[in-house]
């Protein structure tokens, strides 16, 4: 019996409470009952803006008895989809909870500001936080993904100034291009051909953020090891030519327990 869950429930939303935890772990017990039936399937979870095609396609002319599959998260369901064996692997940004994680930073990328194309900013050769320090940022629910993609607070201990909250990236540039807020984006090149109501300007003095690789730290999947090969060739990021740095706090190929 679980703690805390009468013998014979009173009520159905009490027997639901009692039996939903124990529904999770059969599923998660069931999907590695599966992975190590089936050593040689796998799916590889991806964030916007990640393009993992490439990679993909390798992995099925390499591994051709394989199957591989591909998977679009949204940004908050991250973590829970590797925990609950949704996914095998993530390609996503930092910050991400990594307690029982295995992480490996693929490539790192600069910060931008996004800004409406009629914004007194948009055309600037580059900006920094002093241009920006009134600007409002929309905000998710998230208090490590605001600090980081709206450094808040700012360097000199001020709070990054409020704009609306943002459940969905696609939420975010609507925002901006309605002249709501402005917003720090990765520069990608891609998001100018996905809005072309919206422009991007270098935001200089601030750390890159950085793409990375998620697996879960106990997992064994053989097929691991060719898709962090896979996608460290194929995800090269804008400026291949140095080799990606961690950043504070984080170990390249390493588990951390309970940072971001």
């Amino acid at each position: 019996m679980r703690p805390g869950c009468p013998a014979r429930p009173r009520s159905r939303g009490s027997r639901n409470g009692c039996l939903l935890p124990l529904l999770r772990s059969a599923t998660q017990a069931a999907a590695r009952t599966r992975a190590a039936a089936e050593p040689s399937r796998i799916t590889i979870g991806y964030t916007t803006n990640i393009i993992v095609t490439p990679a993909v396609r390798e992995l099925r002319h390499r591994h051709p008895d394989a199957d591989v599959h591909a998977l679009y998260l949204e940004w908050n369901d991250r973590r829970a989809a590797l925990l609950d064996h949704r996914v095998d692997a993530v390609v996503t940004r930092l910050p991400l909870p990594t307690d029982k994680l295995h992480v490996t930073v693929l490539h790192e990328e600069p910060r931008v500001l996004l800004v409406p194309l009629d914004h007194p900013l948009a055309g600037k050769e580059s900006v920094t936080l002093d241009d920006i320090a009134d600007e409002p940022l929309p905000r998710v629910p998230d208090p490590a993904w605001n600090a980081f993609w709206r450094i808040d607070p700012r360097p000199d201990g001020s709070p990054a100034p409020d704009g609306p909250l943002a459940e969905a990236i696609e939420d975010k540039f609507e925002f901006v291009a309605a002249g709501e807020a402005v917003a720090i984006v990765p520069d990608d090149g891609r998001i100018n051909s996905l809005r072309p109501d919206l422009t991007t300007v270098p935001l200089h003095g601030i750390e890159p953020s950085h793409v990375v690789l998620a697996t879960r730290a106990d997992d064994h999947n053989r097929l691991l090891a060719a898709v962090r090969k896979s996608l460290q060739a194929h995800l090269t990021g804008p400026v291949p030519a140095e080799p990606a740095s961690a950043p504070a706090g984080l170990l390249v190929d390493d588990v951390s327990e309970g940072k971001r």
